[in-house]
């Protein structure tokens, strides 16, 4: 995953999830997920350590496309494209 490179993915909606605890990062992004068309690109930011898991998880089992995670400063952002 070298290639990653999240300054470059363009993303449909941003999901400001920084001041929830697990489980509402996920919740907030099966929420978004449905409001962008197939194709598009979502990015979950979230302080809490569980969602770089969760998210991935999620993502892989209802068949959408997670991109990947990169740090900021005090909190995660993740990549997930909608796959259907």
């Amino acid at each position: 995953m070298a290639d990653f490179e999240p300054d470059k993915i363009e993303v449909a909606k941003v999901v400001d999830a920084r001041g929830s605890a697990c489980p509402g990062p996920l919740l907030e992004a099966k929420k978004a997920i449905g409001t962008v068309s197939v194709g598009q690109t979502i990015e979950v930011l979230s302080g809490d350590p569980s969602t770089k898991n969760d998210i991935p998880k999620w993502a892989s089992k209802v068949g959408h496309e997670f991109l990947g995670a990169a740090q900021a400063e005090g909190y995660d952002r993740l990549f997930i494209t909608r796959k259907k």
